[in-house]
This record gives C-alpha cells, structure tokens and sequence, in this order.
C-alpha cells in the first residue's frame, strides 16, 4: 500500500527506534512547506479499521517539529515534545493518505510552539497543537535535519 505516494512525495530517511515501527512517513517540499504524509496500513489501524489514535498523535508529533525546523530555516538540534494536544476531527481509514502541514506559531530562545492540520484523502481529519524544547545541535550525534539529508525528493 505504501508503495501508491502522491506525486513529489519521497521517503523519510530517519527510520529509527520508534519511527522504525511506526513509519514510514514521507515527505515533500513545496518551495515554502515541507508537507509529510503516510498511508494508513492495517497496522496503523485500531479495530474499527481506521487509524489509531495513536498513530495520529505519533504522526503529529513528528510532523509539527520537523516541518517546522525546515520553515524556519535554522538548526535547532534535536526538539523533543513539551506539550502535544491533538483534536481527532474524523477517521482516517483504512487506505487513506494522510497528509500534514504544519506551521510555526512562535519561537523563543527556548522553545518552539507550532500548529498544524492534516487530512485523510483531502477531508481535514487532525489539527494539533505543540510546544518543543529547542536545543543546541551536537555535531555527530544529533542527525543531519536538512531537506537533503532527509528526503530524495524527485
């Protein structure tokens, strides 16, 4: 099913720990957005064959701090999750592309508060709100966060 991508969309190389099992997530850079997406497989899905909560939250989670890194155009490191409140606007079945754009509210020294909404075949699905911790980048072992380094894109 994975395999079936909108056009532009390429694969997110970072498939580590709990991204490994949960991915994969893909992505595409629109000149001024990066948008990210997945399609909802059979173990994305919760008995009612549609994507668990779970996974969308998971989904939010990386979309808002990573599309948020590429839109501000600056290396924060790494930005673990301080706060994530998700609203499940409807279901995203079985099948679905979900896609997410995310945008940055604000930035301090500290902190980056970011929001975005993602949709299950084009009909708004999640809208999700988060506060990320900004850190400094550890040269050789925070991984390399550019658009490059990250997706093959077309």
């Amino acid at each position: 099913m994975s395999a079936d991508l909108p056009e532009g969309f390429a694969p997110f190389k970072l498939a580590m720990g709990f991204l490994a099992a949960n991915g994969p997530l893909y992505g595409k850079w629109d000149g001024t957005h990066l948008l990210m997406g997945f399609r909802v497989e059979p173990r994305h899905c919760n008995p009612g064959m549609v994507a668990h909560g779970g996974m969308m939250a998971t989904f939010a989670d990386m979309l808002l701090p990573i599309a948020s890194r590429f839109q501000a155009k600056t290396d924060m490191g790494f930005l673990p999750t301080v706060n994530l409140a998700c609203d499940f606007l409807s279901p995203a079945r079985l099948g679905a592309w979900v896609e997410g754009k995310a945008e940055v509210v604000r930035m301090t020294r500290n902190l980056l508060f970011a929001q975005g909404v993602a949709t299950a075949d084009g009909e708004p699905c999640l809208r999700a709100n988060g506060i990320f911790k900004i850190t400094k980048p550890m040269q050789g072992v925070t991984p390399d966060f550019s658009v490059k380094s990250l997706f093959d894109f077309p």
